[in-house]
């Protein structure tokens, strides 16, 4: 919920500018097509209107308009593909998730559903477009769950590892700017990124400018119109480049520039706190599970199979070889759909319900999660304490985090890549350069 919330700030505000923009103006221009859709200059317009009313006081940090309205339309292009995408693959979200959503963001923000809808109207955004993109928001997030659940795993070996490299339960808030560099950057175009880092650097350094607002206005990352910001984070989960130095900086200080494969980076500490748990008992699982997804119009299918693949199991069949053979959890199957020791909630209520009830040694029926249908045998259980059970699920989630993160931005660099995108208005202006650098 807590990336539900923040998407209110920029990215919701973005695709209720989609929505609002469908609904009026019948006789608009075309900003971008986006393979076989569109985006509309009005949809455009809207966008960069939210994102100028939220930096209302602040308008000194934000980017000269066309390299505004440039990093904009960039987001409006992806969240156009990310969306199609779902679709395609069969993610749903139902009306009652929705209200849902909308009902838990009314309560975080201690609004009444009748003050919610007041304040957007307060807002110029209508009910039903703020629902529309709340809905294509949450098809995004679970296209992510998805994709982490078969391009991202996490071994018990680097959770170890992790542990044993953690001096202590600290964690950083950090936040970064990216200066991006072409696959193949000619010497030129390295020459003229490292001058506009240097420069960007120079600007910070000088207290001419703060990070956050360097962020905004020069960075290149997806996150730069929210100054930057990477949240809180453990040290295993801080690129390589920049971990050991984290450790030595205080609250405010800059490193950098590093060159990495996206280009050039600067890394601020925000903050740091105690991130350390404890306290009780827990349980925990070892399973095995077996997975066929099931895409839209093909549940049927899915379950037919699921229910062949039970019976042979009850026919004897070794479990192991079975989901070795056709589990479709490619982050399990190699192992037998061994997915290691487990928490009752580390997988979500309805997976983790069903390995709960069962004894060790005992197979599930067949049952079905947003995933697909699955088939669990329970192998073993135990009683850890809590801090430890906490500590190694906060560390797994953390890798696997990063791990999601650095997949999913080359998935969406990838879907980039290969659309079809004719963009049809004048944002195409050359970046803006810090002072200090030479053009670029």
């Amino acid at each position: 919920m807590k990336t539900l919330l923040h998407t209110l700030a920029v990215a919701a505000a973005l695709f209720a500018a989609s929505a609002n923009a469908q609904q009026v103006q019948p006789l608009d221009r075309i900003a971008a097509v986006v393979d076989e859709d569109i985006i509309l200059s009005s949809e455009l317009d809207h966008a960069v209107g939210n994102i100028l009313a939220q930096y209302a006081t602040r308008q000194d940090q934000l980017p000269p308009r066309a390299i505004l309205e440039r990093q904009v339309l960039e987001r409006l292009i992806l969240l156009k593909l990310q969306t199609a995408r779902a679709q395609q693959t069969g993610v749903n979200v139902s009306d009652e998730e929705v209200d849902a959503a909308i009902s838990s963001i009314a309560q975080q923000n201690n609004f009444t559903m009748d003050q919610l809808r007041r304040q957007l109207a307060g807002d110029g955004m209508s009910f039903d477009a703020f629902r529309a993109s709340l809905r294509e928001e949450l098809l995004i997030q679970r296209m992510r769950q998805r994709f982490a659940q078969t391009r991202v795993s996490v071994s018990d070996a680097e959770v170890d590892a992790a542990l044993a490299s953690q001096a202590s339960g600290a964690q950083y808030r950090l936040a970064h700017i990216l200066v991006a560099l072409p696959e193949g950057a000619t010497p030129e175009q390295i020459q003229t990124g490292q001058q506009k880092i240097d420069g960007i650097k120079g600007l910070i350094d000088r207290d001419e400018m703060e990070f956050s607002a360097a962020a905004v206005r020069y960075s290149d990352s997806p996150n730069a119109l929210e100054g930057g910001d990477l949240g809180w984070r453990r040290t295993d989960e801080i690129p390589a480049a920049f971990a050991s130095a984290i450790t030595t900086l205080q609250p405010g200080q800059v490193i950098g520039p590093i060159r990495g494969p996206s280009g050039f980076q600067l890394l601020q500490l925000v903050d740091v706190r105690d991130g350390q748990t404890g306290g009780g008992q827990v349980t925990q699982y070892q399973a095995r599970h077996i997975l066929i997804r099931a895409p839209a119009g093909e549940d049927s299918e899915a379950r037919a199979r699921i229910d062949g693949l039970r019976a042979r199991i009850a026919g004897g069949a070794d479990f192991a070889e079975i989901a070795s053979e056709t589990s479709e959890d490619a982050s399990s199957k190699d192992n037998g759909g061994d997915l290691g020791w487990f928490t009752q909630d580390e997988f979500g209520p309805e997976f983790g319900g069903q390995v709960a009830a069962l004894s060790d040694g005992e197979v599930s029926a067949p049952f079905r999660t947003q995933a697909g249908w699955h088939i669990v045998q329970r192998t073993g259980s135990r009683q850890s304490s809590a801090s430890d059970s906490n500590q190694r699920a906060q560390i797994r989630e953390s890798i696997g985090q990063r791990k999601l993160e650095e997949e999913w931005d080359r998935y969406v660099r990838e879907l980039r890549s290969e659309a079809y995108v004719s963009i049809r208005t004048g944002v195409d202006a050359d970046p803006d350069v810090a002072p200090g650098a030479s053009g670029g």
